[in-house]
């Protein structure tokens, strides 16, 4: 297999300046900074989507949330590494191939596995929602796996134009991995590719869908609660699952979205109450972005998470 990785596309710029590594095999981080432009498009049209610039936006964007390490960051409490001894490195994008579409989902796959193995715990910039796929795949060695998901919509498609592994099947594929125990969708609300049989199929699975409004009502802590304790947590953040005041930049925005402060807060408890073993941020399109608050905001979802793994103690030696 070709090199896994390739450099941001602007190589001076990776995200918060922290260190580009390019050798995934001599990888030695705490937190591991990964681009995944490129889904399995449902048409020729999807091949170079928008959302395939969305690790060079979220990057770019990430000069204007930090003056530096040493600043004081009010929603982390301190400065981001708190003192200790963090590594964390960008490894660049996950490149495309025209000739063989899939290979860009082997790759990914590939590097996860090598990323977890250096025992780093990998952020991902997508890319559509169906780059999580070859990312569950690479956990099939630290099950179980609960996967938690925030988005508008249920991903249970079993195929779309004859596609399996698109951005409207990931659930559905994640459900079928031995090593995926449970599934938490969040946010859920309007209306998606799903059809009554793919809400009843993940019922049926044993899915719990906390839509935005249940959300809403019942608080973070009550949602937090129904997540079972000391467990292997990945996130799949979809950007369409916050509200559009917050997130604009996405191809179908849904009113009624998750705020920024119940996404901080849910991220900030599950590190708490288990391990977060990865997650992603993807269907950013930055063509639609205002000001670039999207990006921004995913850049500040990202840096909140590695501070509040920071002060749970992930990374003692």
């Amino acid at each position: 297999m070709s090199k896994l990785t390739v450099p941001p596309r602007k190589v001076d710029q990776t995200f918060m300046g922290f260190p580009l590594v390019e050798d995934l095999d001599t990888l030695k981080a705490d937190v591991v900074i990964i681009g995944m432009p490129y889904g399995s498009p449902y048409s020729i049209d999807e091949m170079t989507n928008d959302q395939t610039n969305g690790p060079t936006a979220m990057r770019r964007a990430s000069n204007s949330i930090s003056l530096g390490l040493d600043s004081y960051d009010f929603e982390i409490g301190g400065t981001l590494f708190d003192g200790q001894d963090i590594k964390v490195v960008d490894v660049g994008d996950v490149p495309g191939d025209a000739t063989d579409i899939g290979a860009h989902y082997r790759r990914s796959e590939a590097a996860i596995r090598k990323i977890l193995a250096a025992g780093a715990m990998p952020i991902i910039l997508g890319g559509d929602h169906g780059i999580p796929i070859p990312v569950f795949r690479a956990l099939d060695g630290e099950g179980p796996i609960t996967v938690i998901q925030i988005d508008a919509h249920l991903d249970w498609r079993d195929e779309r134009n004859g596609v399996k592994d698109g951005y409207s099947s990931n659930m559905r594929r994640a459900s079928e991995m031995a090593h995926v125990d449970r599934i938490f969708q969040l946010g859920i609300r309007g209306q998606g590719s799903a059809r009554i049989e793919e809400v009843e199929a993940a019922r049926a699975f044993g899915v719990d869908i906390i839509t935005a409004g249940q959300w809403e009502a019942e608080g973070t802590a009550a949602i937090l609660k129904r997540i079972p304790d000391g467990g292997r947590y990945y996130l799949t953040l979809d950007a369409d699952g916050l509200d559009p005041s917050v997130m604009p930049a996405v191809a179908a925005p849904s009113p009624g979205g998750i705020s920024y402060r119940q996404t901080i807060d849910l991220i900030k408890g599950l590190i708490k109450k288990g391990r977060l073993v990865g997650m992603d941020l993807v269907e950013i399109t930055p063509s639609r972005d205002i000001n670039d608050v999207s990006s921004i905001t995913a850049g500040n979802i990202v840096l909140n998470t590695i501070g509040a793994a920071v002060r749970a103690g992930y990374f003692k030696r």
